[in-house]
């Protein structure tokens, strides 16, 4: 639960996410999901409650000591650093968290990696403060992505304002990272066409509380669920 000072934001919400799974976290707007992903990543503190990574609380650390856990998170307004390089934003988080023992060239190729995935290599040696604001998404994404002990990624709106073409991007990138290091994605967004294509699971977050968990398919099929998320319950 977190409360701020009379006002509750979010109360009795419950949720487990396996291992490698992509969930859903949808509900309309005011509904309490980015306050969920505030606690969930150490920026609020829970007022009452608790918060597991890999069946070890993390309720108490600050939000760096929860990402070097493994534990990550994009905001909707990209944080990247724009007078470096694309290159050098991909870099700058393994280098934070491996330091200089890693060989440079595991390094490079990682970079080149995260680049081809992303469709940014002929960009790669200009300032990010260049990038369209769909590109800047993107690479705010793949910086997470960079991180080598990486468990699970919280992506806050990845679509908003995105033109068709880097969404589809990345979902791909998503998917790809699902596949080949089982890391687990939480992912609040509207778009429902692309969350049914992502996410086995979702769950439904109204007014602050748990409404409803499932496939999207059988959330849609709730006339209830449906006239709450539009706002006409």
């Amino acid at each position: 639960m977190k409360a701020f000072g009379g006002f509750v934001a979010t109360n009795e919400i419950s949720l487990t996410v396996e291992a490698g799974e992509i969930r859903g976290l949808i509900g309309p707007n005011g509904a309490g999901k980015t306050t969920l992903v505030n606690l969930i990543t150490g920026i609020y503190p829970p007022t009452s409650g608790e918060i597991l990574l890999q069946d070890r609380s993390i309720v108490g650390c600050r939000p760096h000591e929860i990402a070097q856990r493994g534990l990550l998170r994009t905001f909707q307004v990209c944080r990247i650093f724009s007078s470096l390089t694309v290159r050098e934003n991909l870099a700058l988080p393994f280098l934070s968290l491996v330091g200089e023992q890693v060989g440079g060239h595991d390094l490079a190729a990682r970079v080149d990696e995260f680049l081809n995935l992303t469709n940014l290599q002929r960009l790669a040696d200009v300032p990010a403060k260049s990038l369209s604001g769909g590109q800047r998404a993107l690479l705010q994404i793949a910086c997470g992505l960079m991180h080598p002990g990486l468990v699970c990624y919280v992506l806050d709106e990845p679509f908003a304002g995105i033109n068709p073409v880097i969404k589809e991007t990345i979902v791909n990138l998503i998917l790809h990272v699902r596949q080949t290091r089982a890391v687990t994605f939480i992912i609040v967004s509207h778009e429902m066409g692309l969350m049914r294509r992502l996410c086995e699971k979702v769950t439904m977050v109204i007014n602050g509380r748990f409404a409803a968990e499932g496939s999207l398919t059988e959330l849609a099929a709730r006339a209830d669920l449906v006239s709450a998320y539009l706002g006409r319950a």
